[in-house]
């Protein structure tokens, strides 16, 4: 696709989510950047230069269907918005937490999607970009929650795609590994999972791993690129990395035996 159009990012206040509203301005694209709170996307709009597209705030509450408004001409939705929350053992996770990032991370993104479909079919078709991780490619002990949720979107992306396919909408996954984002420095901590018996020698490895990870890192600027790039991408496959480590792991999933190799429905590869 041609880059142009209406462009609706959710989360768009901080981290990926800014840095893929500011990619698809300046690509050409007229985005409106959706947050909680529109003050948070203050100045965003003058980051963008002359002769390029444009960005314009819209306030969106993932919790809250009644601030989901889909902009007319929408061409590509990039559903980024999502949250976590202590890294805990199963057994010590209270349902409350598991209610709220699913809220979030899934219902909400689920019920914005829906509400965007027929305005894409109206226009002949778009994108639907859903962020999710590539944590959710290998097994990372007390991120049950955030993974569970992030399997959630990738799963119904993946219906979604042979859905929408036939109406000229195109759904990507993208599966972000460390990205320089206030989300991945605020993941350099022991887990909380060390305050609870038996799980202290688990959460001191699982915090080194973490650590080993830090010379990976790569801007939100550079992960933003690549995104857009498989968003403009008429032929890109389903699932994609924005970063060396992501891309890495995602090439190992699709050649491992039991690795899922394509859609029976549309003739895609993953």
């Amino acid at each position: 696709m041609d880059a142009g159009g209406v462009a609706m990012v959710t989360g768009a206040s901080r981290g990926i989510g800014r840095a893929i509203a500011l990619d698809l301005a300046r690509a050409g694209f007229d985005v409106v950047a959706a947050m909680r709170d529109p003050s948070d996307g203050e100045g965003l709009a003058e980051e963008v230069g002359p002769g390029e597209g444009s960005i314009r705030v819209q306030r969106i509450d993932m919790d809250d269907p009644d601030t989901f408004v889909v902009p007319d001409g929408l061409r590509v939705l990039v559903n980024n918005a999502g949250i976590e929350r202590e890294y805990l053992p199963v057994e010590h996770v209270d349902l409350a937490a598991w209610r709220a990032v699913f809220e979030t991370n899934v219902f909400g993104l689920v019920e914005l999607t829906a509400r965007a479909i027929p305005v894409l079919r109206a226009g002949g078709g778009g994108v639907v970009c859903n962020i999710t991780s590539s944590s959710i490619l290998a097994a990372i002990p007390f991120y049950s929650v955030y993974r569970a949720s992030k399997a959630a979107v990738s799963a119904f992306g993946e219906s979604l795609r042979c859905e929408v396919a036939p109406f000229g909408i195109r759904v990507i996954e993208i599966m972000p590994g460390p990205i320089a984002t206030d989300m991945l420095a605020g993941s350099d901590r022991m887990p909380e999972a060390a305050a609870h018996e038996g799980y202290r020698e688990m959460a001191e490895a699982s915090h080194e791993g973490r650590k080993a990870v830090e010379h990976m890192t790569t801007p939100a600027a550079d992960a933003a690129a690549r995104i857009r790039a498989a968003i403009l991408d008429d032929h890109a496959p389903l699932k994609h990395g924005c970063d060396d480590l992501s891309v890495g792991l995602l090439d190992a999933w699709s050649a491992a035996p039991v690795a899922l190799v394509g859609s029976p429905y549309d003739g895609q590869g993953l």
